[in-house]
């Protein structure tokens, strides 16, 4: 036993010396690999752009100011176009995905849906743009829309099943519906003066604001699929 022991404490110094090193190494570059950005593309429209809103009150600027609150290390960059319909979308896209980009989210179809335009062009035009991701090996967080009873039921059908469908497919995150979170506090009073700008089609910042706590914890999970 007294060997033993005697044995183990000469050589005690050297094991000392390298674990003390081991940890020096650990925690010198675990800050660095904790503060690594993810960036994530928003590609989108009005929506996506923060149309009507003042700078820094957007989707963009309020959805990064979210995930960072959050502990998220996070570059969102806006790459919302007002008036852009999916084909827009797809024509940029190449030009979009810059070498940074480390996931997407996609926001568009709303200006297809105000023109009426038939929901199969929509379709073809936003499962392009996750054939690119896919092939760039970027995980997708695709944000869907309603169409309105008044083109009808068919349209309204074939609309509607675009974006669940297409992130099934492709494996996306899913958002069915970017207004749902308004949609819910309808019956509150003054909700729509609160949560929608005067035009009846885009959020409020307040609005902006509750959407954005509820597609949050999405984009957190785009973002880990990003760092997988």
């Amino acid at each position: 036993m007294h060997l033993a022991s005697l044995s183990f404490s000469t050589r005690y110094g050297a094991p000392r010396a390298m674990r003390n090193t081991a940890l020096a190494f650990v925690f010198s570059v675990t800050p660095a690999l904790a503060a690594e950005e993810v960036t994530v593309l928003a590609l989108g429209d009005s929506l996506t752009a923060g149309y009507g809103l003042p700078e820094g009150e957007g989707f963009v600027p309020q959805l990064q100011q979210w995930l960072r609150d959050h502990g998220e290390a996070v570059e969102v960059v806006n790459a919302g176009v007002s008036g852009d319909t999916t084909a827009g979308g797809l024509a940029r896209l190449d030009w979009s995905l810059t070498p940074e980009v480390d996931a997407m989210i996609v926001n568009l179809g709303g200006n297809d849906m105000l023109r009426g335009l038939d929901p199969k062009l929509s379709r073809s035009n936003l499962e392009a743009i996750l054939k690119e991701a896919r092939a760039r090996d970027l995980p997708v967080l695709l944000v869907g829309l309603e169409a309105p009873g008044n083109y009808g039921p068919d349209y309204k059908r074939d609309f509607d099943a675009i974006f669940p469908e297409l992130a099934a497919n492709y494996h996306a995150e899913i958002e069915t519906n970017f207004f749902a979170p308004l949609a819910a506090r309808l019956d509150e009073p003054d909700a729509r003066q609160r949560y929608m700008q005067p035009d009846g089609i885009h959020p409020s910042a307040e609005g902006v604001a509750v959407i954005v706590d509820e597609i949050g914890p999405k984009v957190q999970a785009l973002v880990e699929r990003a760092r997988d």
